[in-house]
């Protein structure tokens, strides 16, 4: 039974690696097969030495042209918290050919604001960040009264936004943020919605720019609880339900216009798990939101991005390794752990660690709960049959990316064994 757990444990790695790129004949390095041998020896050629994030282009490239085919004839907003890099979001938006955005964090509109971006928030800011963009020296060439919404969930923070507009004598476009079942935050109720609109209307300074339902508990949903298929349809009806609140205000009579202001709505819906789900859905969102999905992180394998390979790598070299496992002030533990479990014969010690992401080659590696985790030199056990050197490299998938991408530094984009790019994520500041 122990060999077999050992077994599984090896395959189970390479698998969720995204098998498709692994080349049966490829030599192996530093106990890594195929893709990972390869990606192995680009690191330590080009010297790099350091915990290093690495993207795929090849399976990026493949990501972006299956988001291209399931939007549909929806626009594309490309959620930018989830590739939080710059030259990232615009090589994926040159290849989808969308300018449309989502923000997360004020710091980042400085980079962002170009002259044919159009972005909305993705969540609702105090208003003090908001003041602080506002207080930024602005890009000539982006004008945030027009390329800007700012999300709203609630009456109160309206009434802050209206406030913050008048004081700073400011044109604002606002979205409203819907609950469509995630149960977040967010207008649920038609009253709440028609006073909301009610208050936009008549404030001087700030405009209607649409409504945003975020749905990624659908995927979640188990089948005693009536299962996704279900909770999609309820999502639909909350959705239509609040926006024909708004069309009779007068916006979005056909789902595309806004009859007042002359702007076409944002009616954004979806996320990386369910915007597929949308495709074959008429009359309701006229955009959807994808982001998490042009990399696939490993919480990300999901069946409704089965079609989606993974792109997000750690590489990091390792310190130190030897045969045996010890556990301080208990050594024999640790000769016990890995008498009983074959994965715990071997121990290394990697430069860095304890991110947020799983080891996945070479396979078999895993965190022993006794030792404990580090950020400094994380301790990893593997099996006894191992061959790993000091300065060869572990490889991790991330589980997310959208913090994990801005710890690394440079971003490696990397095809076919060569670094292509090296990009920089965003800064907080």
């Amino acid at each position: 039974m122990v060999k077999r757990r050992a077994l599984l444990l090896g395959t189970t790695g390479l698998a969720a690696t995204g098998g498709w790129l692994l080349r049966p004949k490829a030599m192996t390095s530093g106990g890594h097969q195929g893709y990972f041998s390869a990606l192995n020896q680009v690191l330590r050629a080009n010297g790099e030495g350091r915990p290093t994030l690495i993207v795929d282009l090849d399976a990026l490239d493949h990501n972006i042209r299956q988001v291209a085919a399931n939007v549909g004839a929806r626009d594309l907003r490309i959620v930018a918290k989830s590739i939080p890099s710059l030259p990232l979001i615009d090589y994926v938006s040159q290849k989808l050919g969308s300018r449309k955005l989502m923000a997360f964090h004020e710091p980042f509109l400085q980079a962002m604001g170009a002259p044919d971006a159009d972005i909305l928030f993705g969540k609702p800011m105090p208003v003090d960040a908001a003041a602080r963009f506002y207080e930024r020296p602005q890009s000539v060439n982006f004008d945030p009264s027009k390329q800007l919404q700012w999300l709203i969930d609630t009456p109160e923070r309206l009434h802050q936004y209206a406030a913050l507009a008048t004081s700073k004598g400011r044109s604002m476009r606002v979205n409203i943020e819907i609950d469509v079942g995630l149960h977040r935050g967010g207008v649920s109720e038609p009253y709440m919605l028609e006073q909301m609109l009610r208050r936009i209307h008549d404030h001087p300074q700030l405009s209607f720019g649409g409504l945003m339902g975020y749905d990624p508990h659908v995927v979640k949903i188990p089948a005693a609880l009536g299962g996704p298929e279900r909770e999609f349809q309820q999502v639909q009806r909350r959705y239509q339900r609040l926006l024909a609140v708004a069309q009779g205000h007068g916006y979005g009579q056909d789902q595309r216009q806004g009859q007042r202001q002359g702007d076409k709505l944002t009616l954004n819906a979806a996320g990386s798990p369910t915007y597929q789900l949308w495709r074959e859905v008429d009359g309701i969102s006229n955009e959807l939101s994808v982001g998490s999905g042009f990399v696939k992180p490993l919480d990300f394998d999901i069946p409704s991005l089965a079609d989606h390979k993974p792109a997000l790598y750690i590489g990091t070299p390792v310190l130190k390794t030897w045969r045996g496992n010890r556990i301080p002030g208990a050594e024999w533990v640790g000769t016990a752990q890995g008498m009983w479990d074959p994965n715990r014969a071997r121990t290394l010690f990697v430069y860095g660690g304890y991110w947020q992401a799983q080891p996945v080659s070479p396979p078999g590696l895993s965190n022993n709960p006794l030792f404990g985790r580090s950020s400094n030199q994380e301790m990893l056990n593997g099996p006894d049959a191992l061959d790993i050197a000091v300065d060869d490299y572990v490889f991790y998938r991330p589980t997310q990316s959208e913090f994990v991408m801005l710890q690394f530094g440079e971003i490696l984009a990397v095809r076919q064994g060569v670094i292509q790019h090296r990009w920089q994520p965003f800064r907080w500041s």
